[in-house]
């Protein structure tokens, strides 16, 4: 048996040495001089990852309702500033833009963008200014944008005439739930606009269509989803210093996956501009991996390389077709819960277009100031991106009065800004009213609503997917009334159906399904 004596001899320097390590880190934080953001407590090693839960932007809202609108966690190593109020994002978005223009290194991007070769991810510098630049000036430009517009028109125009064929079969249910007293038509919405985004981006960006097929090299479709779902996946080898070997294993395969993807990806998209050089001086239209071909031809590869062309091709296919669809997705979905404002919105597309005219055309979308606020409102409560694309600070700065260091990860909240009671009005009830007679909008000038950001980083796109999502809303409701199916009770089963799944842009967790009929 150990003697008092021993014990005290054990006991006291082991003591000693741990009030010594508490008071050495306890000065060392002051002497720092140093004012940082309000942070809840973390644990060794993970900091607050066991924080953010299976919806990221919902566990970031409940822990700023406890340490304000900027906080300070630690995912890992590496600190990651919070942002959850328009003034928080004003600061870093305006105010020191620049100094928060910086992409943080992840290890996915770099995987499926050619080491982040392409705009969204790539890190701030001159080769992100100089393809930003052509994305602006050549490919969503105003005048490039207006030049598709018969894609557009051709395109949500089929995606009507499908859902009117389906309705000419009797007794048809896609969603093979047939109900002996019910023979309406069940149709999936989700499907139908993911095939519509897929199939004007294909014809906008590379030509024409690609529906797939035998090749699964050519389902195009299903691999730009699968990167969109990618790209929203947590990697924690980015933020903990583990063994490449230990990577492997605790990720599930996920390296693995990405991998095999992006090889997928690089072939695909290496035979698209192969083609397209091929068919140099035909006279055919033009569309983006023309005008970026024409770009290299120009100005040579060290401008532009084939990486960088395919970088930009998979990243606004990205952009495009899972930000835009899920608006469409939200938009019904909240509609279909509101009947008045389905109402409301029905009535003015079908004054606007009136008797004479069997089809919305884009000259009519100006004049349809209800269905904007509706697109308004659902971009406010269902933010495509909510934490936005993650931002790193490139020098040491001050934020609202706390000190930031540079190499801090940034993710601004818009989902949960946009949420904000001090700011909105009831702002968990979808109500387009707020969005008329108001010159809110979502250019990234009102930080109360951001949904496609602000500043250098803000999406180049908004007028491209603004235009296809109007259009498409306009022409869904002028042709057709939606109703929610029937389960067999009698309920209506998706009445209250807003559940998230979460990725690079937060869609419905279970597909839009709607039983439609004709309105003419």
């Amino acid at each position: 048996m150990v003697s008092f004596t021993h014990f005290l001899i054990l006991f006291f320097p082991l003591a000693s040495f741990l009030i010594f390590l508490y008071k050495w880190q306890h000065l060392r934080r002051n002497h720092t001089g140093k004012r940082l953001p309000p942070s809840p407590r973390k644990i060794p090693v993970i900091g607050n990852l066991h924080q953010l839960g299976p919806l990221p932007h919902r566990s970031l809202q409940s822990l700023s309702q406890k340490h304000g609108p900027l906080m300070l966690l630690h995912f890992g190593r590496v600190p990651v500033l919070v942002a959850t109020s328009a003034e928080a994002a004003r600061e870093i978005m305006k105010n020191q833009d620049l100094i928060f223009s910086n992409r943080p290194k992840l290890t996915i991007p770099d995987k499926l963008m050619y080491e982040s070769r392409d705009v969204a991810f790539s890190r701030y510098g001159e080769y992100w200014r100089k393809m930003k630049s052509i994305c602006v000036l050549q490919l969503l430009s105003t005048k490039r944008v207006h030049s598709f517009r018969r894609v557009r028109e051709e395109e949500t125009s089929l995606m009507v005439d499908n859902i009117a064929k389906l309705l000419l079969l009797p007794g048809c249910n896609n969603n093979n739930n047939n109900n002996d007293d019910d023979n309406r038509v069940v149709i999936n919405l989700s499907d139908m606009f993911i095939l519509l985004m897929n199939d004007v981006l294909c014809r906008v960006v590379l030509g024409r269509k690609y529906s797939g097929g035998e090749d699964d090299d050519r389902e195009f479709k299903t691999m730009s989803h699968e990167s969109s779902i990618l790209l929203g996946t947590f990697c924690v080898a980015d933020y903990i210093n583990i063994p490449n070997w230990l990577g492997w294993l605790i990720t599930g395969g996920l390296y693995a996956k990405v991998d095999k993807l992006a090889k997928r990806l690089d072939r695909f998209l290496e035979s698209v501009v192969e083609e397209h050089r091929s068919k140099i001086g035909e006279n055919t239209s033009t569309d983006f991996v023309d005008i970026l071909l024409e770009t290299q031809r120009e100005n040579g590869k060290d401008h532009i390389d084939d990486d960088a062309v395919k970088a930009i091709i998979l990243d606004i296919f990205v952009a495009g077709t899972d930000t835009t669809y899920t608006v469409l997705e939200w938009a019904m979905t909240e509609l279909l819960r509101y009947p008045n404002t389905m109402s409301k919105l029905q009535n003015e597309v079908r004054k606007v277009v009136g008797e004479n005219k069997e089809f919305v055309t884009e000259d009519d979308l100006d004049k349809m100031h209800y269905l904007k606020a509706v697109i308004k409102e659902s971009l406010r409560l269902h933010t495509p991106v909510p934490l936005l694309a993650p931002r790193e600070s490139i020098k040491d700065t001050k934020v609202m009065g706390y000190d930031v260091a540079a190499g801090t990860h940034v993710l601004v909240n818009a989902w949960s800004i946009a949420r904000d009671p001090t700011m909105w009005e009831n702002p968990e009830e979808f109500n387009p009213d707020r969005f008329m007679n108001t010159d809110v909008d979502f250019k990234g000038q009102h930080f109360e609503y951001i949904p496609f950001g602000a500043g250098r980083r803000g999406c180049p796109g908004i007028t491209f997917a603004m235009v296809v999502n109007e259009l498409a809303l306009a022409k869904l409701v002028h042709r057709f009334n939606f109703d929610l199916p029937d389960n067999d009770g009698g309920a209506r089963k998706n009445d209250s159906d807003v559940a998230e799944a979460a990725g690079l842009t937060v869609r419905k967790k279970f597909p839009l399904f709607v039983v439609a009929t004709p309105s003419l």
